[in-house]
């Protein structure tokens, strides 16, 4: 829903009361063309481009939760395309270049913030190795900036780079069109502008199973009844697998928990996202003043949103060692997530065997990122029945043919508990 300057003063003028709903309160029908399971950040940027893009369609988001409630709103806002694999980069290079006009895209302020992602280095190896990905970077097109340890530290004053501590800092690589977005924002302005174009934005609605009839689809069980489509796509991060298991598909994938934390608010002290080389931490400032940080898996698998403590410490360790004055902060909360980790790193982004089903999972670290051009890629791959060039590496014939897109030191590192 779109407001002009003069309902925003009508409102304003009336103590902001009585607002119309944000998002309709939908029922679901009990058919569709295209069922999307999943409102998270994919699913709902999926279900907008199939209705901006394509031929008028009837298209549902079934949502067990409520929006935002998931995975979407569970991450640390890092946006990026600093990849050294080319079909990793060539998918989050084009999310970044939608980034910067998907708030007025949207006409809803997603507040991203090109603040730049400085991956470090602590070895002379690893920075021969990063020099090794900006180059890939560079020739692709993209921006990336090798620095030294002195660059680094007149770019992050508060960082410590003195010689004596336990990973001393020899350089790092900067992409500085990278940064952060909002993430419980970016479900909000793709449901509102789905539903702005007759998509049904279903919440609290579990889906059960998915049905089928013979070699195809024929719709979906939920906790709210069944509902028939031709197509149905799954867009679920941690269910994807027992979705899929309902049609007797087999996923190569592991669900693990993904912790972040964040601390109290500070004056700014940050205004990068600096990422750890060697032990997977990451932090970065929100627009509140909280540090926000971010660490690797739980080494066992899980469905549960809830972490422990082991995971919350190794963040705090890395947090302190890289810099001390972080160490008076108090650490405020904590959450996780359930993210799919696939075997060799990479998403899954395909057609299946069974006609009418698609599958959008095995993001590991790295879903929140892609989200704007998933939305495209996955709409057509629905719509037109056809692999993207875009999805083609990331289909799940990869995993027979021996085509896998490993980004091996470079971000996820599933292969470490399989």
């Amino acid at each position: 829903m779109r407001y002009s300057a003069l309902t925003l003063l009508y409102h304003a003028f009336r103590g902001h009361r009585r607002w119309p709903r944000a998002l309709p309160d939908v029922a679901p029908k009990h058919e569709y063309d295209v069922v999307i399971v999943g409102g998270g950040g994919h699913g709902l940027a999926t279900a907008y481009h199939l209705a901006r893009d394509y031929a008028p369609q009837r298209i549902a988001v079934v949502e067990k939760g409520w929006l935002g409630g998931g995975n979407v709103a569970r991450n640390t806002t890092i946006v990026r395309s600093n990849y050294f694999h080319p079909a990793r980069r060539a998918l989050t290079e084009r999310a970044l270049t939608l980034w910067p006009r998907l708030s007025h895209e949207l006409n809803f302020n997603v507040m991203f913030s090109p603040r730049g992602v400085l991956n470090l280095a602590h070895s002379t190896a690893q920075l021969d190795d990063l020099a090794r990905r900006g180059n890939a970077m560079a020739v692709a097109g993209v921006d990336a900036e090798l620095l030294d340890a002195a660059a680094v530290q007149t770019l992050v004053p508060t960082l410590d780079t003195t010689t004596v501590t336990r990973f001393p800092v020899t350089g790092g690589l900067l992409q500085r069109r990278a940064g952060t977005a909002r993430h419980d924002a970016l479900a909000w302005g793709y449901a509102r502008a789905a539903a702005e174009r007759g998509v049904d934005v279903i919440q609290h609605c579990p889906v059960q199973t998915v049905l089928r009839d013979g070699g195809r689809v024929t719709g979906v069980d939920t906790a709210r009844g069944s509902i028939r489509a031709a197509k149905v796509a799954l867009a679920t991060c941690g269910g994807t697998s027992d979705l899929a298991a309902s049609v007797a598909l087999r996923l190569p994938l592991e669900n693990h928990l993904l912790q972040a934390a964040v601390t109290e608010p500070v004056k700014p002290v940050l205004n990068t996202v600096v990422t750890h080389g060697t032990l997977n931490f990451y932090v970065s400032q929100s627009d509140k003043g909280e540090l926000v940080l971010g660490g690797d898996i739980d080494g066992y698998n899980t469905y549960a949103r809830r972490g422990d403590l082991p995971t919350i410490e190794a963040m705090a360790r890395c947090c302190v060692s890289l810099f001390p004055a972080f160490g008076q902060l108090r650490l405020m909360r904590t959450w996780g997530g359930v993210v799919d980790m696939s075997m060799d790193g990479s998403p899954i982004l395909s057609r299946t065997g069974l006609d009418g089903l698609y599958v959008n999972a095995g993001w590991c670290y790295g879903g929140f990122k892609a989200t704007p051009a998933v939305g495209e890629t996955f709409a057509r791959m629905i719509a037109a029945d056809e692999t993207p060039a875009l999805a083609g590496p990331f289909s799940l014939e990869r995993f027979h043919t021996g085509r896998v897109v490993a980004e091996e030191g470079h971000g996820p590192r599933p292969w470490r508990y399989h």
